[in-house]
Order: structure tokens, then C-alpha cells, then sequence
């Protein structure tokens, strides 16, 4: 009895924390934003398709490989070996990749290990005296490398910890940095109900270097005869990494043997953007088909974010894994849309 007055408690202190997030989502959406004032965006980037057909509304799902973005602490409710390759095209021909895997190790937890990349094509290089051009080129690229553990303290409560390597590089300039996501996931006992909580892209900031900031200054041009000529280095400003705080909620309206419907909906506080909500569902039919939609960025000003779509596949390889083929359409608004497609086997 006890124990189920404090489960009780604590969905009803969990329910008035959600509600609060959720109007401080609404009630920020006039305030100023601070978009484009963080380094590494692709960061920020959902992956896989199976989460983004939901709206990105995932974290307290997490049930699958992609948790290592989304909420490390979903790992260790992963029973089997699982693997994921995504490639992505994204807007303005940007290129998006994104490797992972993860290893049950039983009553010791789960591991698991990323790499995330995105590579922008090849440009002119103009300037102020070329404007068509110098006859170079110049790229853009940026990579995170990871690893994760999840750690369940009892059969409901989980935390998760990623610590990565990130690197960006603009031509001859780079900056490198390392961060860390913590993660919690809680199945409440109350039916299916499971609540999320993640923070991710914790640590210094990112400040580029590199050949192309060294120049010639004349430290005092009023004398006439001295060096003109002496090496300098400009500076360039330092830029925080993409903070996010993350909470969510993930409910099977039906769990049956052969149907499931699930509906989430996960609430976003940014550093560099106001407060917004992603929601989504999905549903299983057969243990085999998905069908699933979502609304992304809810209640965030100037967004090109809404709608997704999404299903999957999913069957035995060889009698013994399970091959998961997973496509998700986002609609970018004014941009062109994103459709991406998942590879997840599950070992």
C-alpha cells in the first residue's frame, strides 16, 4: 500500500512539473530567441527515422538504438544487440550520417558507441576582390564520436551518460570540444506510462583556429618607416554548444499481442531557441507494420518545423535477427522537405 501511495505521489508531482514545462512553452513563444548563437548545430539534428516520424517526440520512449541521441538511459531496456546506419540528405544539400550500436551487458548495464557526421559540398571561395571567385574551394564538415552507458538501479528507474568528442572545421579552421547527455527513464507502474528526462550537449564552448586567421599588421600606421609587416592572428569569438533540457511522457493507449499504439510528447527548453513541444504516435500492427505522424516544434517562434510521417518494416533475418527498414517525411516549410530512410538490425 505504501509503495503504491508513492507512485501516486510521484505521477502527481510529475504531472504539475509537465504542466508547467508546457506553459512556459506557450508563454515564451513571444519572447526574443537566440537563434544561431551556438556552435555545432548538427547536434541538434533528431536521428532516426522511426523517432522523427513521431514528431521527435521520443525521450521517454528510448527503446531503441537511436537513444543514444535522444536519452542514453533507454539502453539498458534493450534486450538484444541492435546496430543503426542513417544517411541523410538534408537541407541545402548538406549530408548527414549517423553510425551506432549498442552491447547488453545483462545485470552490469548496457554500452554503446556513435559517429555522427555532416559534410557540406564543395564552394568557391569569393572575395571583396574576386566576387566570382578565386579559382579554389572550400568545405565545411563536422563530426561527434561517442560513447554511452546505461545503468538500470531498479527494474523501472534507469540514467544514461554519453560522453563525445566534437570537432568542426570551416576550411583551414577548427575547433574541437567534448560534451556530455545524462539521461533518466522511470516506467511509473500506472499501465504503460513511462516518463523521460534528458540533457544533452553539456560543456565548453567551441572557438575556431586556424591558418587562414593569420594576416600582416602595421601596428601604428601614422610612422613612417617602420615594419609594416609583422604577423598577427585574428581572434575569433568562443560559442557554447547547443544546451538542451528535454522531458517527455510515452503512453500505449493499446498493448496488445499483435496491435500496440503508442503516443508521446516531449517538451523542449533550448538554449539557443524558446521553449517548444513535439508530439507523436505510433502504431504496430502484426509485431511487423508501422504507421506513424507527428508535429514537431510546437509553440516555437519562426519555426519551418511541423508535420512528419512515417512507417517501417521489420522481420526475421535467417530465422534469427530482426532487420528494421524505417522511412520518415518531415515538412520543412518554405525549405524543401526532409525524407529519410533507417537501417536497424537488431542481433
Amino acid at each position: 500500500m505504501k509503495f503504491h501511495q508513492l507512485n501516486q505521489t510521484i505521477l502527481k508531482r510529475t504531472l504539475i512539473v509537465v504542466l508547467l514545462i508546457v506553459s512556459g512553452a506557450f508563454a515564451a513563444s513571444g519572447r526574443l530567441t537566440n537563434v544561431g548563437t551556438t556552435a555545432a548545430p548538427f547536434l541538434e539534428v533528431g536521428v532516426g527515422s522511426r523517432a522523427i516520424g513521431m514528431g521527435g517526440a521520443f525521450v521517454a520512449i528510448a527503446n531503441d538504438v537511436s537513444a543514444l541521441h535522444w536519452n542514453p538511459a533507454g539502453l539498458c531496456r534493450i534486450e538484444n544487440s541492435e546496430a543503426v546506419f542513417e544517411r541523410v540528405d538534408w537541407l541545402a544539400d548538406i549530408r548527414f550520417n549517423f553510425l551506432g550500436a549498442t552491447i547488453p551487458f545483462g545485470s552490469l548495464g548496457s554500452a554503446g558507441f556513435f559517429i555522427n557526421t555532416m559534410t557540406v559540398p564543395k564552394m568557391e571561395v569569393r572575395t571583396v576582390d574576386f566576387p566570382r571567385g578565386t579559382g579554389e574551394e572550400f568545405d565545411a564538415g563536422s563530426i561527434a564520436v561517442g560513447l554511452s552507458y546505461s545503468y538500470g538501479l531498479t527494474d523501472r528507474f534507469s540514467i544514461g551518460l554519453t560522453g563525445k568528442f566534437v570537432s568542426e572545421r570551416i576550411w583551414h579552421e577548427k575547433s574541437s570540444t567534448v560534451a556530455v547527455d545524462i539521461g533518466t527513464l522511470y516506467h511509473t507502474g500506472f499501465g504503460s506510462l513511462r516518463i523521460g528526462a534528458a540533457i544533452t550537449n553539456f560543456g565548453p564552448s567551441m572557438q575556431m583556429d586556424g591558418s587562414d586567421l593569420i594576416i600582416y599588421y602595421d601596428a601604428d600606421e601614422s610612422i613612417t618607416g617602420n615594419n609594416d609587416r609583422i604577423m598577427g592572428k585574428l581572434m575569433t569569438d568562443e560559442w557554447p554548444l547547443p544546451l538542451n533540457m528535454q522531458f517527455g511522457l510515452a503512453y500505449d493507449l493499446i498493448d496488445k499481442s499483435n496491435v500496440r499504439f503508442t503516443v508521446a510528447a516531449d517538451a523542449f527548453h533550448p538554449i539557443n531557441n524558446s521553449e517548444s513541444i513535439n508530439i507523436g504516435c505510433e502504431f504496430l500492427l502484426l509485431n511487423m507494420l508501422f504507421v506513424r505522424t507527428g508535429y514537431q516544434a510546437i509553440g516555437q517562434k519562426d519555426t519551418e518545423e511541423g508535420l512528419t510521417l512515417g512507417m517501417g518494416i521489420q522481420y526475421k533475418m535467417f530465422g534469427q535477427s530482426n532487420i528494421k527498414l524505417d522511412y520518415a517525411y518531415a515538412d520543412f516549410g518554405r525549405l524543401r522537405n526532409v525524407n529519410r530512410f533507417t537501417i536497424r538490425l537488431d542481433l
